[in-house]
């Protein structure tokens, strides 16, 4: 993975770049000992910087946080901060593991929906989710949980096709 950074402004109106300034992005993950540090170097004003495929390949899926840090002789500067995700790789050697593509809310839309048929069709009369346990008495509530899934899941498939370039399926274009 590769980008570069240009020069950025203190809160002072001074120019912090490469000519005087370190920079480093810290990389956290909601794991222990999950992280990556990358130090730029000079690019013009600013910096480049690049992460090894042989350290990126051990990130894990999913959101990772940032911060680029400038450092000049004790002076420390947060030039910004945010989040990326990392996605999983398909590309494997060897014989495939298993793989799951779904997101959390298609996940736990799919178990919802198991345990509705379970407790309609086989006539059970408590079903577990995780560390809950539902009887039949709760299948309102599963049906509504499936519900509320079944707007985020569509929510989710709505923003990967706009994030895709495939626009909004909502808009609807008419010409006369």
């Amino acid at each position: 993975m590769r980008w570069r950074d240009v020069a950025g402004i203190d809160n002072l109106g001074n120019i912090v770049g490469s000519a005087d300034y370190e920079l480093t992005y810290w990389l956290r993950y909601n794991a222990a000992s999950e992280g990556a540090s990358v130090v730029g170097t000079a690019y013009g004003t600013g910096w480049e910087f690049t992460i090894a495929a042989n350290v990126s390949s051990g990130f894990d899926a999913g959101t990772w946080y940032w911060q680029a840090i400038a450092s000049k002789a004790g002076s420390v500067i947060t030039l910004g901060a945010g989040q990326l995700i990392v996605q999983s790789v398909l590309s494997y050697a060897g014989t495939p593991g298993a793989f799951d593509g779904r997101t959390q809310a298609q996940i736990d839309l799919d178990a919802v929906q198991a345990a509705i048929r379970a407790i309609v069709s086989a006539g059970a009369k408590q079903y577990s989710i995780g560390s809950r346990s539902f009887t039949k008495l709760d299948l309102g509530e599963l049906m509504e949980r499936e519900s509320r899934l079944k707007a985020e899941v569509k929510r989710e498939q709505m923003a990967s096709l706009i994030a895709n370039g495939q626009g909004n399926p909502h808009n609807l274009f008419v010409r006369f």
